[in-house]
Order: C-alpha cells, then structure tokens, then sequence
C-alpha cells in the first residue's frame, strides 16, 4: 500500500493532498489553548513554536486571534511581521478583521491568507470584496460551528460566544458563492477535547461546497485523521494541542498518513526527490 501511494503521487491534485496545518490561537503577546474554546490557558510564545513547527515540516500555520472580535482589532501585524523572518510556509491570519483595510495590512505584514468569521456575518460582502482585489486564494471563510441537532449545526461568532442563527452547511456554500477561496471549520464541541473530529459535520461540508475546507477541533490520536478521511473529504486538518503539548510530530502524522494511504504534501516531496 505504501509503494502503491508512492507511486501515484505525483498524479494527484493539491485538492487530494492532504494539508497538515498548525493552529496557534494567540491572545495579546501568548500562544494559549483551550477547551471548547474556552478556559484559555498559555502556552509559550507563538513566534517560538511558529518556527519550530515550521522546521519540523508543517504545510501551513493559521494564526487566530482569539480576543480580536471581542476588543476590535487584531493584534497580530507585528507577530505576522516577525514571523516572515523564520517562517516560509503559507501563513493565514484571522480574527478581528472588518475591512478590505484590515486584509490589506496583514496581507503586507506577510500573511498569505486572511479568514474572516465575525465580519463576513456582519457583511458578507466583505468576502467579495477582498476577493475581487486579491483574488479568492486570499481569502478563508471560518466557520465556528455547534451542533444544534442530528445532521444540524449552528455558526458561531466571537470565538464561539456569539449564536448567529446561520446554519453552518448553507453558510459555507454562500461564502463559496460570495468569492471565499476555502473554507476553515472549527467543531466548537469536539475542540481542545482530543476526542476526534466532527466528522459527520467536515463530511456535509465538504460534500457542499467545491472549495477547499481545512477541518480543525478535536485531533487527539492518529487514528481520528484516518476516520475523518474515511468519510469526508477536507484537503486540510489544522491541529493545535497534540502539537503544542508534542504528543505528536509531524513525522510521526505523515508516517501513519502514509501507512494508510493518505497522501500528504511531504510524500509528493520525497518522490520528486528520489527521481
């Protein structure tokens, strides 16, 4: 199975290339974690674990500011700014950001990606319109999603405080329409709980929408990728606390990834490298 993977690789889309995303949730100056998004606890510097991560092989860093909406603004400029010194993977940034004005400072900071969750409630024409000057590749629509019944989810504003009333299926596949060029989702039930993903949730929505969706909350064991990857199919999985608390690497992820035919980034790397 693994030569079999291998070997196919090199054919595969970046859609069917599975992203292994670190997710640093910041809060003022510190890195921090917490449970359901809440309950936030420090845990060292960002910029520290940012290029840390970075040389350990990560496909990617979502930065979020976890208090921006709340206080309105984001405090991230000067960690974005920092961070291109060390770091050369593709950063997004979210939380707090209103305005094509707001996209535009971090996008010069550094960041190649801005998300948006609060403001695109707000105004969803915000998607459209950071769209049309940067195209839709910059601009991720996150979702903060809770569970209201079987099959049924609810998005959540303000770092899961704040109910929106928007089903969370129909609202990923109007932020398709408006211009979002990916979709990112945090299952607010399963974070920080080590318990799996949502998978019934990544599943709906990556069956609704043609755009890349980056599926985060709940990694706690390597098993929980291969059951998500069974019955969804998101081109991302952002994962924060096996990190931060390094009950994994991203050698040990990709390992089993390739152990069970899961493609990642780092595999289409190692067979350009061995032709």
């Amino acid at each position: 199975m693994v030569s079999s993977l291998s070997s196919q690789v090199n054919s595969l889309t970046p859609r069917q290339i599975l992203r292994i995303i670190a997710r640093l949730d910041i809060k003022g100056a510190n890195l921090i974690k917490g449970i359901h998004l809440e309950g936030l606890r420090v845990v060292g510097d960002p910029q520290v674990h940012a290029e840390k991560y970075y040389n350990d092989g990560a496909d990617e860093i979502i930065y979020m500011d976890t208090v921006a909406s709340l206080y309105g603004r984001n405090n991230l400029l000067d960690v974005v700014t920092r961070a291109t010194e060390h770091v050369f993977v593709p950063m997004t940034v979210g939380g707090g950001i209103r305005s094509v004005e707001d996209a535009r400072a971090l996008l010069r900071a550094g960041a190649d990606k801005v998300a948006i969750n609060t403001a695109a409630v707000k105004d969803p024409s915000l998607v459209t319109k950071i769209s049309d000057v940067w195209g839709s590749s910059t601009i991720v629509l996150s979702i903060e999603a809770k569970q209201t019944a079987p099959g049924k989810w609810e998005a959540y504003t303000d770092n899961g405080r704040e109910r929106t009333g928007l089903d969370v299926v129909q609202w990923a596949e109007r932020g398709a329409q408006l211009g979002a060029g990916e979709i990112f989702v945090t299952s607010v039930d399963q974070e920080g709980t080590k318990n799996g993903f949502d998978c019934e949730l990544i599943s709906a929505i990556t069956k609704s929408v043609d755009i890349p969706v980056v599926a985060s909350g709940g990694f706690g064991k390597l098993e929980h990728l291969k059951e998500l990857m069974q019955v969804s199919k998101p081109t991302g999985v952002a994962i924060a606390d096996s990190l931060h608390y390094k009950k994994f690497n991203f050698n040990e992820i990709r390992t089993f990834c390739l152990a069970n035919n899961i493609a990642t980034r780092q595999l289409a790397a190692d067979e350009k490298i061995s032709q």
